[in-house]
């Protein structure tokens, strides 16, 4: 089934290879409704490095759906996150999220987070390891046999973050606007946002973002929040103001299936507002788990039954 809204997803890798089976009939649901990449996060300092290069080899050679790899550059020197952008390139992955990424919690200071300051500087990275890794791409020419010619070879797509509620270090409002000129500037192809809880938050953000001379798509990410305990972890991650009515309405819901509604329902409402308004996708965080996504897209109109997959019983 093809959605007429592009969509995408986020997955994390698994704690540990019991989870892989899992996890691999989540990306097998997810493939069926054919998004344009499922990303892959990546854990602080490399951390998840095998376990995400794992999933995302999985997702390139057992469906037709692009991955994209999570990078992240703090704490790691030029030499090591040329390292791991040098193995995902020859492992055939080519679109990248370039993130910052968030310092320990006991780093003592910004002087020992690495070389790169910025995911700015790491979207430089990401391109300049390409090019030299493959400074061009040949192709035959017509009526010549074993003659070629210099071709355009593909370049990466890198996406980075955005945030319509401002970045948690953000010292003033500007600031989130100006870092994405740059990380436009730098070479950037895509912005995904970070979770808001209304509408106007992410349409506000992206007329900001065009007036400041941002043209590069900016996908609205939503997240299905499903319990107060996720709704209370999120926002001690994102520093955002609890959103009342949300939270209301998860605290009265009662029963774990009668949360998991509010959350679907309210995700839902994000997605109709947002494609209304204008967005040129929607990238739902997935939690891997497909059953809670899936329902958003279908409750929202995007998708008008489950899909299924190749063999499955009637």
């Amino acid at each position: 089934m093809t959605s007429p809204l592009p969509i995408s997803f986020e997955i994390y890798p698994p704690r540990s290879d019991d989870g892989l089976p899992a996890l691999c009939a989540t990306i097998a649901e997810l493939a069926a409704v054919d998004p344009q990449f499922i990303s892959v996060t990546f854990g602080a300092g490399g951390s998840t490095r095998g376990r995400s290069l794992g999933v995302l080899t999985h997702i390139l050679r057992e469906t037709h759906v692009p991955p994209l790899a999570h990078l992240t550059c703090v704490g790691s020197s030029y030499a090591e996150a040329t390292s791991i952008i040098r193995e995902f390139l020859n492992a055939g992955i080519t679109r990248f999220l370039a993130l910052r990424g968030d310092p320990p919690l006991d780093a003592p200071g910004d002087d020992d987070l690495g070389d790169l300051d910025s995911a700015a500087q790491l979207v430089q990275l990401i391109a300049r390891v390409q090019s030299e890794r493959e400074p061009y791409a040949e192709e035959p020419v017509p009526g010549l046999p074993g003659a070629a010619r210099v071709a355009e070879r593909e370049r990466v797509q890198i996406a980075v973050a955005a945030f319509p509620n401002g970045h948690p270090r953000s010292q003033r409002p500007g600031d989130d606007i100006d870092a994405l000129l740059a990380k436009q500037a730098a070479g950037a192809t895509l912005a995904i946002t970070q979770l808001f809880f209304h509408a106007d938050e992410y349409l506000g953000f992206v007329d900001r973002a065009r007036a400041a001379g941002v043209t590069m798509p900016i996908l609205p990410g939503i997240m299905p929040l499903t319990s107060p305990g996720r709704l209370r972890r999120v926002l001690e991650l994102t520093g955002d103001p609890e959103p009342a009515e949300l939270a209301g309405r998860l605290q009265r819901a009662g029963s774990a299936a009668a949360q998991r509604d509010v959350g679907v329902t309210h995700a839902a409402d994000l997605v109709r507002a947002v494609a209304t308004g204008g967005a040129p996708g929607i990238h739902l965080y997935a939690f891997n788990n497909h059953d809670t996504v899936l329902a958003v897209l279908r409750e929202a109109g995007v998708l008008t039954r489950v899909p299924r997959q190749q063999g499955a019983s009637t």
